[in-house]
């Protein structure tokens, strides 16, 4: 009788199950030896890549209790996809659902955070455009273009302070103890260079940002941003993609 693959599988995500009955070395001696070795070592590569993917919900947590939520992840979420750089796009939705985590609502906007980094980091390479082309266009031009934006750009929309707490987790950016002030706050993910870069987007920056990427015209992204937040503060928006190396090309309107 052949192991059972779903049995096999939760066992090899979960130390505190037993051996598959049935498992045996090519020699059909009993391999619960070897399983135990395998699952442990299994169980410890998932865990680390975690740590490694979200830095700031780790550090936050405590790595003691990071362990111990990754164990209870890979067990609901096994991996789809040999390559363990990509494990975990289900971790913020995850840590929403955990009711002992209710009290740091910020949490899964944290492993947003470090989720867009992750897949700024891995995305695929694009030249800026120069600064200049969009001067140069005329408002009219520059009202019906489509511009477009880098693969590596990610934007995070979060009802919390979610860049100052991320900084203050990672780079002591506040002093110990303190709570930044209660807003909302959008933060734009870039890779102007080799590693991703993190720049607060004013209010209605998120909806602007996000509006390029889904191909709306410039006024129709402008639109929608004031229409989100009154007072939109473009320059500050466009300064930020710029400063991000995320606009790549400029599309008119004739141009398709």
């Amino acid at each position: 009788m052949g192991v059972d693959q779903t049995a096999f599988t939760a066992a090899m995500l979960d130390p505190g199950m037993k051996v598959p009955a049935g498992l045996t070395d090519p020699e059909g001696r009993n391999a619960g030896k070897r399983f135990n070795v395998y699952r442990n070592n299994v169980v410890l590569s998932l865990t680390e890549a975690l740590i490694t993917a979200f830095p700031s919900v780790c550090r936050r947590v405590g790595e003691g209790h990071f362990r111990a939520l990754a164990g209870q992840f890979l067990r609901r979420h096994p991996p789809k996809s040999p390559l363990i750089m990509f494990y975990g796009d289900e971790m913020p939705d995850f840590l929403a659902g955990i009711d002992s985590l209710s009290s740091v609502g910020y949490l899964p906007d944290l492993a947003r955070i470090d989720l867009a980094r992750r897949q700024s980091y891995h995305a695929a390479d694009a030249r800026a455009t120069d600064p200049g082309a969009l001067q140069a266009l005329t408002t009219e031009a520059l009202m019906e273009a489509r511009i477009g934006i880098a693969p590596a750009t990610r934007v995070v929309s979060s009802p919390w302070p979610i860049l100052s707490l991320w900084r203050q987790v990672m780079e002591g950016a506040e002093e110990a103890g303190t709570v930044p002030e209660a807003r909302a706050e959008d933060v734009l993910i870039a890779r102007p260079e080799h590693d991703p870069v993190l720049i607060g987007l004013p209010p209605g920056g998120a909806v602007f940002v996000t509006g390029l990427q889904a191909g709306q015209s410039f006024a129709g992204a402008l639109d929608a941003a004031t229409g989100a937040a009154a007072g939109f503060d473009l320059a500050a928006t466009l300064g930020a993609l710029l400063s991000g190396g995320a606009i790549t090309k400029i599309i008119g309107k004739d141009e398709g």
